[in-house]
């Protein structure tokens, strides 16, 4: 948790790891209830979820990094 804010590349390094245990645990969900009602719907939400997540965290990093870059920029 403390690494949540910094430069974007710690910034990167916290999104990714969040995903990635945001992820696992939705797929194992996903499967429990794939089992439990027999369709493909539970999959089909988590998996949709989970694309948004990295979408959103993709433009996150893509924001901060164009951050610092201007601030190194303004620096020079």
């Amino acid at each position: 948790m403390p690494h949540r804010a910094g430069d974007a590349n710690v910034r990167a390094v916290w999104l990714f790891s969040r995903n990635d245990a945001i992820g696992n645990a939705a797929v194992i969900f996903a499967a429990a209830c794939v089992a439990w009602t027999g369709t493909a719907w539970p999959d089909l939400i988590v998996a949709f979820t989970i694309a948004a997540l990295f979408l959103h965290s993709s433009y996150v990093i893509v924001r901060d990094a164009n951050h610092d870059i201007t601030e190194a920029q303004s620096l020079e």
